[in-house]
């Protein structure tokens, strides 16, 4: 069974999609429709709360998120691209031979995807790569960066975050080679990191390996790395698309908690305070915001370096290979499933 044939048959997928760059079709599986984000971005609104998916909605919020990666502002993007470059060829050297599924859970762009394939190719081992992402405009950009590379491949527009989108993103198509998935950029800290990486590990066969990141917790430069000027744009655009206008409508704060429960694990959050009262009407329905309130954003957790290896350790994953970067602030391991002997 094909990997279109598996994921098209699946009940939960409500349709499918495709998208044109000049006359060229881009293969796209939908799990997460948009119907479904609207009901869930009018919801969140209402609710005070602006979860990790909408960041990457909006085009003007792509846009502000491209500028971020590019600009170099957003340090954790060039840490991430810098530690997938330099340790490469030791992760595929570790992976079992044969063909590669590669499989990345919150692509992106699809940059950091292509120097993995590319060197796939270049071994001789020519993937099947499966981006998966929340944004149909992100999804298609890294659609489109493969299928200019010739590969085969098949994008899955999911929300991460669902255990039922996960899985079916993750189903079993042929037991005989192995899976490459990766969840980079920091990914795994924008959900609760104990429970997400012990949900990845059930979905992972004794053949297949998870490559994930994570930012290492600096006093004086982790919130640096987040209150500048170009990152603060790309927080502010979902509320810029939806007609606040910064500063006039709201203050935008940032703070740094330390887990209660979790000695090492931080969490950096941000929020919206409310400075002028507005009626927001969206998609025909009015929201009213009220001075004095507030929006509470997505948030980022970040680690010290032996709570990163002992989140992955509790949820049942054994790192093969753990790799750091320069400046120590970035962190990237390439784990598998822990299987008891005997």
């Amino acid at each position: 069974m094909d990997h279109g044939q598996q994921i098209g048959e699946s009940s939960t997928i409500q349709n499918q999609k495709t998208r044109t760059k000049g006359h060229k079709l881009l293969s796209i599986h939908v799990l997460l429709q948009e119907a479904t984000i609207v009901a869930d971005f009018l919801a969140s609104l209402e609710n005070r709360t602006l979860a990790e998916k909408f960041f990457y909605w909006f085009p003007t919020s792509v846009r502000a998120w491209i500028n971020l990666c590019s600009d170099g502002a957003y340090r954790n993007f060039q840490r991430s691209h810098e530690l997938i470059r330099t340790s490469i060829e030791n992760i595929l050297f570790r992976l079992p031979e044969g063909p590669v599924e590669v499989i990345s859970l919150g692509a992106g762009q699809g940059v950091k995807d292509m120097l993995v394939l590319d060197h796939l190719r270049t071994s001789g081992r020519l993937p099947f790569y499966i981006p998966v992402d929340a944004s149909q405009y992100l999804l298609e950009m890294a659609c489109v960066a493969a299928q200019e590379r010739g590969y085969n491949y098949l994008g899955i527009k999911a929300d991460i975050s669902s255990h039922d989108h996960l899985a079916l993103c993750h189903k079993d198509t042929d037991d005989s080679g192995s899976r490459l998935i990766m969840m980079l950029g920091n990914t795994l800290g924008a959900f609760d990191p104990w429970a997400y990486a012990a949900q990845l590990a059930t979905l992972l066969r004794p053949q297949d390996y998870l490559l994930v990141d994570g930012e290492l917790f600096n006093a004086s430069g982790t919130m640096a790395g987040y209150d500048n000027p170009i990152n603060r744009q790309f927080a502010f655009a979902p509320l810029r698309s939806i007609g606040l206008i910064e500063p006039d409508d709201g203050i935008l704060n940032f703070e740094m908690t330390e887990n209660n429960d979790v000695p090492g694990l931080y969490h950096l959050k941000k929020h919206l305070a409310i400075t002028r009262s507005r009626s927001i009407l969206l998609a025909g329905e009015t929201i009213e915001l009220e001075a004095g309130g507030r929006i509470d954003m997505n948030w980022s957790s970040k680690y010290s370096a032996e709570t990163f290896t002992d989140t992955l350790k509790q949820a049942g994953l054994e790192t093969m290979a753990r790799y750091v970067s320069d400046d120590q602030q970035f962190v990237m391991a390439l784990v598998r499933r822990h299987v008891t002997p005997g």
